[in-house]
């Protein structure tokens, strides 16, 4: 039987987030659902009716809600064994139209890329301390094709710049800890439906989760510093 790990989940009280918890506590482990907004957190907890999860407050912009979180963590659970890097936004097409790099409004570039890119950058430092304290640590990241240098397209600059960001954030971690000791990826989901991906997506939640769910229990998951798609590496 595999042994429980304790695992945090940011942006989990709906879509992908609220699906990887839901799968998590079935497999038997210890899962923090984090959400910005304490009540949806809660509501999204109790929704998965057992004793293995619990709904968190975490704004992963704000320092002071991610150091109480790493202190709780400390002091309930002594460790954490997975991080999975889920919150992100994708704003730039509020409006209904996919903007153009050479008219991106900066504002929500900016805030783009302090949510999805700094925001998982600031997570992963403050739980550092509570992940050495195991020997197979795991961080993932929820990063998307729309990042990829190898496929890069036009529109949408904030989400794009924020996910290849995030992407190179999983190559320094992956490089600057010991690989014996954590594995550091990053998943690109595809298309699948939630609020940001829509209805017409073709992808359902469980297979939208299912590289995220192996790589952060799997003994076959083994490798550190790559991008997954299906299970598989795919091109930066």
């Amino acid at each position: 039987m595999q042994k429980q790990k304790v695992i945090l989940v940011t942006g989990a009280n709906r879509g992908m987030g609220l699906e990887t918890c839901r799968e998590l506590v079935a497999m038997g482990h210890r899962v923090l659902l984090g959400g910005r907004d304490r009540d949806a957190a809660t509501r999204a907890a109790q929704s998965l009716a057992s004793d293995l999860v619990e709904a968190v407050r975490l704004d992963v912009t704000s320092p002071s809600d991610i150091d109480a979180l790493a202190r709780h963590i400390d002091q309930q659970y002594g460790r954490l064994d997975v991080l999975v890097n889920n919150a992100g936004i994708m704003i730039d097409g509020d409006d209904g139209h996919s903007p153009s790099i050479c008219a991106a409004d900066i504002d929500a570039v900016e805030r783009t890329l302090r949510v999805n890119t700094l925001g998982p950058m600031m997570v992963i430092n403050a739980m550092l301390p509570l992940m050495q304290r195991v020997d197979d640590a795991r961080i993932i990241n929820i990063s998307s094709g729309m990042g990829q240098l190898s496929d890069m397209g036009g529109n949408y600059p904030g989400y794009r710049l924020s996910k290849t960001a995030l992407n190179a954030l999983t190559r320094i971690y992956a490089a600057e800890l010991d690989p014996a000791r954590f594995k550091v990826n990053a998943v690109c989901p595809g298309w699948v439906r939630t609020d940001m991906g829509g209805s017409n997506a073709e992808l359902s939640l469980e297979a939208g989760v299912d590289t995220a769910i192996w790589l952060a229990t799997s003994d076959d998951a083994t490798g550190s510093g790559g991008l997954y798609r299906k299970r598989e590496p795919i091109d930066w």
